[in-house]
């Protein structure tokens, strides 16, 4: 190193020493950097500096640097916000040994930290290293932060005990880094694993129309309505404006019908007190309205021990099996093509079980007879309705009731038969039916053309307060005729009616499940 007072001070990449009043308080001076630091050597009669060292004046040494190493972090150690700082070149004697180290990671090369080792013979020189260490951290924390300087860059002090060339030694590092917050990437999974349980891999039922169909090149189905239809087709089918409002009400209602039902089968009594209200009739509507908006199995049973008129309701007369070909079979059927052969079925696939058309045989059909008839439709059907024929205590009612899920009561419109339907809820209510009669559907049945005498609203308000629904069926000529019913051929308010009815029993069902 050459005096700082000479010409060739400016081609020495080594520090210069600042021309000061004694040897003992040198000021270290940094060429081609952002900072200085001053080290005040202490005190020593003995130093070697007086002999060797001096050369006019000037304290010669040579820099040296030690291979990068990575020291641990202390636990104690407390970080400060600082900018990037240049690392100081501490000249020393060559003849002393190296206790100390500091070393200083820069922002350009955060990975790679420089060591620059200070030495001395004492122990109190790695202290006054260490209080210029500190120094050096505050000033550079008062400092301006550096506008190169992307992320916070902190500083730390760090002890570590490491044995250099005596027990005692003590070495202490400054490490200064550059951290950022790790990034976290957000990883996209398909809607459904694969049974391998891979993320970037989907199930073929993804692949679903909506997903991949182009919604304003898919053409729309055919509207269902007079102006509707009439507006699409003077257009050319270029013009469609969807279905008209009896349209969309239809469909609205063909949904509630259709609606899933979980679990097993379910029993649907339908029960009078009197005879001649309609009670055939409306299991037979029932039955026809579910089956034409369903897609699963339904099955009227005709389960009245006298004679019963279910099946000539619903299907023509040359039909000859009956309830009692099932009840003898019934421990050999292995599947649905053994019920078929004894059922009948309409044009809305309402499959119909009559009952034995021969007086002699009737009564015999009992409590027994209607467990075994129900345990096989339970595995083939979804909903079992049944015409319990007239009364309540006879001797097919307590199967009847024990198994069933909800009861639909049919009333006529007069004084009486109103008032024997609302008896009826009476006895379900003091024999241990008294949810079922809570949650039951009650049916006004009009059977005679012309207005009522008695006032439907009363009637309507009566029931409400004992069950869950009231339904009105209007008079309909063809179901007054006594013949085969065929449902496409009723008044559309019948219709409605009996499809208002199927709506209300599944929503009931589906409420009991949940």
């Amino acid at each position: 190193m050459t005096p700082k007072n000479t010409t060739d001070a400016e081609d020495n990449p080594l520090g210069v020493l600042d021309e000061a009043a004694s040897l003992d308080t040198a000021g270290i001076g940094i060429l081609g950097a952002t900072a200085q630091v001053s080290v005040t050597l202490p005190k020593d009669e003995d130093d070697d500096l007086a002999d060797d060292g001096v050369v006019d004046g000037e304290v010669v040494g040579e820099l040296v640097i030690d291979p990068p190493r990575v020291e641990e972090q202390a636990s104690d150690a407390r970080p400060v916000e600082t900018p990037a700082v240049a690392a100081p070149r501490i000249v020393r004697p060559s003849s002393e040994k190296v206790i100390d180290a500091v070393v200083v990671e820069t922002p350009e090369t955060p990975e790679t930290p420089v060591v620059v080792e200070v030495t001395d013979d004492a122990r109190d020189q790695a202290e006054e290293a260490a209080v210029a260490a500190r120094f050096l951290a505050r000033a550079s924390a008062e400092a301006p932060p550096s506008p190169s300087t992307s992320a916070p860059v902190r500083t730390s002090v760090e002890k570590e005990n490491r044995s250099v060339s005596a027990p005692e030694e003590k070495k202490t590092v400054i490490s200064q880094s550059t951290r950022t917050t790790p990034r976290t990437d957000v990883t996209l999974t398909s809607k459904r694993l694969d049974d391998l349980g891979e993320s970037s891999r989907e199930s073929a039922d993804l692949l679903t129309a909506d997903r991949l169909l182009d919604p304003h090149r898919v053409a729309k189905p055919e509207p269902e309505g007079a102006w509707s239809h009439f507006l699409y087709t003077i257009s050319g089918r270029r013009i469609n404006i969807g279905d008209g409002r009896r349209a969309r009400e239809r469909k609205a209602l063909s949904a509630r019908i259709a609606a899933p039902l979980a679990g097993g089968a379910r029993f649907v009594p339908v029960l009078s007190r009197k005879g001649g209200v309609g009670k055939t009739t409306i299991t037979a509507l029932l039955g026809m309205a579910l089956a034409d908006a369903r897609e699963d199995r339904v099955i009227a049973v005709d389960a009245n021990p006298d004679r019963g008129t279910l099946a000539e309701r619903i299907v023509r007369p040359h039909h000859s099996k009956s309830v009692r070909d099932l009840v003898r079979i019934h421990d050999d059927v292995k599947g649905y093509h053994d019920i078929s052969a004894i059922v009948a079925r309409d044009a809305t696939r309402l499959d119909v079980l009559a009952s034995d058309s021969d007086p002699r045989v009737a009564e015999a059909f009992s409590d027994s007879d209607y467990r075994d008839v129900a345990g096989v439709a339970a595995h083939y059907y979804s909903l079992v309705l049944t015409d319990t024929g007239t009364g309540i205590v006879h001797s097919v009612m307590s199967a009847t009731l024990d198994l069933a899920d909800q009861i639909v009561i049919v009333s006529g419109l007069s004084v009486d038969e109103a008032r024997l339907a609302s008896e009826t809820l009476t006895w379900l209510e003091t024999n241990g039916f008294a949810e079922q009669a809570r949650e039951a559907i009650v049916v006004l049945n009009q059977s005679t053309p012309g207005t009522p005498l008695v006032r439907l609203n009363e009637l309507e308000s009566h029931f409400a307060t004992r069950a869950r629904s009231v339904v009105r069926v209007p008079y309909d000529p063809q179901i007054a005729g006594g013949g085969t019913i065929v449902f496409a051929n009723l008044l559309p308010e019948t219709r409605i009616a009996a499809r208002e009815l199927a709506a209300l029993l599944v929503e009931g069902l589906r409420a009991r499940a949940a």
